[in-house]
């Protein structure tokens, strides 16, 4: 069985969806910020205290590191918006990840996922993969090697490319 099973494939366009979404410093931002930019983007849903994000934090760091001059960024995005801005920070402070982070309640984010992928929220970490142009590529809930991302975007690229 291929790890890739448990990567779904979205097949459907979407809009992109504000959420009320903000930055640490209060302030608002869209998705259309960072999706559809030139780059392959990887969203990371989060809590402070989910304990696979715990452990899977420093691996998207590395990946974002690896990625952000050339092909991928990385966002994360807390739902501890609405009461936990705190334990989010020192989420972001033990962990420093060099990504951007962003912050909404549960609410927000759960709508947000239903407006870009049919689906709410069912669990952190949730991954959203979208392509260069900003269509949502896919969807996954749970622990996810980025390994497994980056075979993707080759397997992707590789599929375009002309015989």
């Amino acid at each position: 069985m291929s790890r890739y099973l448990f990567f779904f494939l979205i097949l459907f366009s979407q809009s992109v969806f504000a959420a009320g979404l903000k930055d640490f410093e209060g302030t608002s931002h869209e998705m259309s910020e960072f999706i559809g930019q030139g780059k392959w983007s990887v969203v990371m849903i989060w809590a402070h205290d989910c304990p696979i994000c715990n452990e899977e934090v420093q691996a998207y760091d590395l990946f974002h590191h690896d990625h952000a001059d050339t092909d991928a960024e990385v966002l994360g995005i807390s739902v501890d918006g609405g009461g936990r801005e705190e334990e989010a920070r020192a989420f972001l402070e033990r962990h420093d990840p060099g990504f951007t982070n962003w912050i909404a309640g549960p609410r927000e984010v759960s709508r947000m996922l239903t407006e870009l992928s049919g689906r709410p929220l069912m669990g952190t970490p949730t991954f959203l993969l979208f392509d260069r142009s900003g269509k949502i590529r896919a969807f996954q809930v749970g622990k996810l090697d980025p390994q497994v991302i980056e075979d993707f975007i080759v397997r992707q690229q590789g599929d375009a490319a002309p015989e």
